[in-house]
């Protein structure tokens, strides 16, 4: 296996500095060209507002990266066939030497790999709805389990089971911290009406909880949720609509498994007209400056 870290990300963590990864499949999947150039710059941007060293990661042509360079950047966002890996699909992306946008679970595992400790996403995977029938539940909740990675994200996809989602978290152990709320965010709304155990008002406060878990070498990470902004956030009920209509669309056409999420997501936006397009890029560059700021506190402990 080669794991590749870009020399800034790797003076940074020899130096114990901040570093913060940044998930790559809302460049593969998650925007269209140009967009998703320009939201990966914009994240690396917003980590570095928070006084922190940016780390794209991917797999490009079989080598696992902790850091992209622009080309590298613009090479993810325009070649065609490139896959969505999740943790288990890195060792055929390796073996195969395939270029591929990592999960939440990917990146995590990565950035472990690599030494990052903060980790900055839109929204986490979750249990899907209708559980009951498909089992469908995302990697992203083991991976929590079991690799020591922060996670700093607007609460789970609001397309989930927002409810079985936060109670597969508990059982999992993994702690969750509200940034400035006492509820679960759905992620294109503030409210969930689901509340959480704890919260914290300050970079530094996320930073001590972050170094006690640590201290403790409790297994696994902890989640962090950080509402959308109430500029761009959307009304928890209308999204309830477009969501129900979209999952309906889905079942109707087969879409499962990996396919169903983005599948989803690009329903909303029509259904929307685009209305959710905003909202979505608001909350990634908030996390990831949210994340740079942590990552620079959790330095200086």
């Amino acid at each position: 296996m080669t794991l590749e870290i870009t020399p800034e990300a790797a003076d940074s963590l020899n130096n114990n500095k901040g570093v913060v990864a940044l998930e790559s499949t809302l460049i593969t999947h998650g925007f269209p060209h140009p967009e998703n150039l320009a939201i990966a710059r914009e994240s690396e941007d917003a980590v570095r507002a928070g006084g922190a060293v940016p780390a794209t990661i991917a797999v490009i042509d079989g080598i696992l990266k902790a850091g992209l360079l622009d080309d590298e950047l613009k090479t993810l966002a325009t070649r065609k066939n490139v896959i969505k890996a999740s943790s288990r699909d890195l060792p055929i992306a390796i073996a195969r030497k395939m270029t591929a946008g990592t999960t939440v679970a990917a990146t995590m595992r990565i950035a472990a790999e690599a030494g990052i400790k903060l980790f900055a996403t839109g929204g986490l995977g979750g249990v899907h709805r209708g559980v009951a029938d498909t089992w469908d539940i995302s990697a992203d909740l083991q991976e929590l389990s079991k690799t020591n990675v922060t996670v700093v994200c607007s609460g789970a996809k609001s397309l989930l089971d927002l409810p079985k989602t936060l109670e597969v978290l508990e059982t999992l152990g993994v702690p969750v911290i509200g940034y400035r709320t006492d509820e679960f965010p759905a992620f294109y709304s503030r409210s969930s009406g689901l509340k959480i155990d704890a919260r914290a008002d300050t970079p530094r406060e996320m930073a001590a909880i972050i170094k006690a878990h640590e201290n403790l070498k409790m297994p696994g990470g902890i989640l962090i949720v950080n509402p959308v902004s109430e500029e761009h956030a959307l009304g928890f009920d209308e999204m309830e609509k477009h969501i129900a209509t979209a999952l309906k669309q889905a079942e109707g056409e087969g879409i499962t498994g990996k396919a169903a999420t983005p599948y989803l997501l690009n329903a909303i936006v029509k259904a929307t007209n685009g209305k959710t397009v905003e909202p979505n890029k608001a909350l990634i560059r908030a996390n990831a400056r949210l994340a740079g700021e942590i990552a620079v506190a959790l330095a200086k402990l």
